[in-house]
C-alpha cells in the first residue's frame, strides 16, 4: 500500500465520517458500526512490509492515541452537560441521583461480576480477572450518539425554538445519566486497574490495602477533582471576566481555550499525582458553569467535538483493520461468553438494581420511570476507554495471557458498538415519543 493510497483511504474515510451522522440519524445504524466495517475491509488490503497492527507491538502508540481520544471526549462531555452541579446545594446533588447510583453501585458491581466470570468461567488468575473487570467497566457514550446529550444550550439556541423533528434530546434524564456516568467513570476505573497491577506485582499485604484505599481511591480522586475545578474556575475567569478586553477570550470567540485547558489540566493533575481524566471532566464542568448560557460554550464544544470525531475515526478504522489482521485470533468461547455476559447480563442487572433501589420520584429531575431505568441500565456502551486501560496496564506490567485479553476486549467493544448501535435509535425514539405524549 503506497503513501498515496493511504491518503486516498484516509480522505474517503473522513468524508464517510462527515456524511454518516446525517445519513444514519433516523435508521438503526450508527456511524461507529460503519467505520469499523470500513476498517475491516481496509484491513484486507496488503500492508507495507514491517507494518504490524498487533497491540503488543504498538503499546505506546495505542496508549497515547486512546488516551488523547478519551481526554477529548471527556472535555466535550463536560462542556455539553447542561445540568449544573452546585456542590453546596443538596437539591442539586439529588438531580444527579442516577449518576451517583451508577458510579457507586453499578460500576463496582460490574467490575466484580466480570472478575468473577473471568476467574470462574475463563480460569484466569484473580489479579488478571480483576484487571479484565476494571478494563471493561468504563462506559463510553461517544460510540452511541443517540444516548448522549447534544450540544450545549446557550443564549442563541434553545430547544423550544427548534422544529420537533430537528430537536436534540438535550438534558433528559436518560441521556444525562449515561453521559455524566461516562464522564466520571472513565477516571474512577483507575483505582481498580491499580489494584490489579498491585496484585500482579505480588506481596499485597494489609498495609498495601491501606495505601490503595487512602491514596489510589481517595487521595488521587480528590486531588484530580480539585485540580480540575480550580483549572476550570481560572479559565472561566480568564475567558468571561478578565478586566482587559484583549484577554477576555469569550468576546473574541477563540475556541482553542478548550484544547489548551484540556492539555494543561491533564498535565497538572498527573504531575501532582491526581487522576487526570477526572481533572479534565471537572475542568470542563467548572468552565461550563462560569457562564453556562454564553454562546462561547457552543464554540468550544464544536471544536472539541470535531477533534473527537477525527481521533475516534482513526481509532475505529485501526480497530477494524486489526480485526481482519489477527486481533481476534486468540478469541475463544471464554471471551465470547464474557463479552456477551457483560453486555447482556452483568451491566443491565447491575444498572437496573442500582437505579431501582429506593428510586427518586419520577416527577423530579433525576427521577426515572421503569422504562427509563431499563434504558439507562442497558445502554452501557463499551468503547475507547477499555482499549486505553488495557494498553495502560500492559505498558506498566507483564500481564499473563495478554493476547487473549486484547482479543476479548476488542470483541466486547465491537459487540457493544454493534448491539447498542442497532438498538439505540429505535429505543430512544420510542422513549422520546412516549415522553412527548405524556406532556
Amino acid at each position: 500500500m503506497t503513501g498515496a493510497a493511504v491518503y486516498l483511504i484516509l480522505g474517503l474515510a473522513l468524508l464517510l465520517a462527515i456524511v454518516l451522522p446525517q445519513v444514519t440519524r433516523r435508521v438503526a445504524l450508527s456511524p461507529p458500526m460503519v467505520l469499523v466495517a470500513v476498517g475491516m475491509l481496509i484491513g484486507l488490503l496488503p500492508l507495507p512490509d514491517g507494518v504490524s497492527l498487533e497491540p503488543e507491538a504498538n503499546r505506546t502508540v495505542l496508549l497515547h492515541v486512546t488516551e488523547l481520544c478519551v481526554l477529548v471526549s471527556l472535555m466535550g462531555v463536560g462542556l455539553a452537560i447542561d445540568r449544573a452541579l452546585d456542590l453546596r446545594s443538596r437539591a442539586s446533588w439529588r438531580t444527579w441521583s442516577p449518576v451517583w447510583r451508577l458510579l457507586a453501585i453499578t460500576m463496582p458491581a460490574t467490575v466484580l461480576g466480570v472478575a468473577l466470570l473471568g476467574w470462574w468461567v475463563a480460569g484466569l488468575a484473580p489479579a488478571v480477572a480483576l484487571l479484565l473487570g476494571a478494563v471493561l467497566a468504563p462506559t463510553d457514550p461517544v460510540l452511541a450518539s443517540d444516548v448522549q446529550v447534544g450540544e450545549p444550550l446557550t443564549e442563541d439556541i434553545d430547544d423550544a425554538d427548534r422544529p420537533d423533528d430537528d430537536r436534540p434530546a438535550g438534558d433528559d434524564d436518560i441521556r444525562f445519566s449515561l453521559t455524566a456516568e461516562a464522564g466520571l467513570n472513565d477516571g474512577l476505573a483507575f483505582p481498580f486497574v491499580h489494584l490489579a497491577l498491585l496484585l500482579l506485582a505480588g506481596g499485597f499485604a494489609l498495609t498495601d490495602a491501606g495505601t490503595w484505599l487512602g491514596w489510589y481511591v481517595a487521595g488521587k480522586i480528590v486531588l484530580g477533582t480539585l485540580v480540575g475545578l480550580g483549572a476550570g474556575w481560572l479559565l472561566g475567569r480568564q475567558a468571561f471576566r478578565a478586566r482587559s478586553d484583549s484577554l477576555r477570550l469569550a468576546d473574541h470567540g477563540e475556541p482553542l481555550l478548550a484544547l489548551a485547558g484540556l492539555l494543561a489540566t491533564y498535565g497538572a493533575a498527573e504531575l501532582l499525582g491526581g487522576y487526570g481524566f477526572l481533572a479534565v471532566f471537572a475542568c470542563a464542568m467548572s468552565l461550563r458553569a462560569t457562564e453556562s448560557r454564553h454562546s462561547y460554550q457552543r464554540a468550544m464544544h464544536a471544536l472539541v467535538e470535531r477533534l473527537e470525531r477525527l481521533i475516534t475515526l482513526l481509532v475505529l478504522l485501526v480497530l477494524g483493520m486489526a480485526m481482519t489482521r489477527g486481533l481476534l485470533s486468540h478469541l475463544d468461547w471464554r471471551g465470547v461468553v464474557l463479552g456477551l455476559a457483560l453486555v447482556l447480563v452483568v451491566r443491565p442487572l447491575a444498572g437496573y438494581a442500582a437505579l431501582s433501589t429506593f428510586p427518586r420520584a419520577e416527577r423530579f429531575d433525576g427521577g426515572l420511570d421503569r422504562g427509563e431505568r431499563v434504558a439507562v441500565a442497558f445502554f452501557g456502551v463499551r468503547g475507547v476507554g477499555s482499549l486505553f486501560y488495557l494498553a495502560y496496564a500492559t505498558s506498566h506490567h507483564d500481564v499473563p495471557g495478554e493476547p487473549w485479553l486484547w482479543s476479548t476486549v476488542a470483541f466486547t467493544v465491537v459487540l457493544s458498538v454493534l448491539l447498542h448501535g442497532v438498538t439505540a435509535t429505535p429505543a430512544m425514539s420510542r422513549l422520546d415519543a412516549r415522553r412527548a405524549a405524556a406532556r
